[in-house]
């Protein structure tokens, strides 16, 4: 299979943030139990890939939209029991 180029790939991931930032109604924890990663991980890979030049708060914002304290105040709700033994149980199909 042929590597998408940057532009290619630039575009769908915000065509991705779009979507999650629409979709405030997919919890994180959701996420996290389906896929085993979340908008707090596309944050933290977004800081990482940028050497340095962002902090890991700031690659969050990116993907929010806005602080990620500001988000999780409007639209996070508790977890429930069954969605963390969900979340732990797709966590370990992750690579280390």
């Amino acid at each position: 299979m042929p590597e998408l180029d940057d532009a290619t790939a630039a575009a769908a991931f915000r065509r991705l943030l779009s979507h999650l930032r629409h979709r405030t109604d997919t919890q994180n924890v959701d996420l996290m139990g389906l896929a085993g990663f979340c908008r707090n991980c596309l944050g933290d890979w977004v800081a990482e890939a940028s050497d340095g030049r962002l902090t890991s708060d700031e690659g969050r914002a990116h993907i929010y939209g806005m602080p990620y304290a500001e988000w999780k105040a409007r639209h996070q709700q508790p977890a429930t029991p069954e969605q963390l033994a969900r979340m732990a149980e797709s966590l370990k199909r992750n690579p280390s």
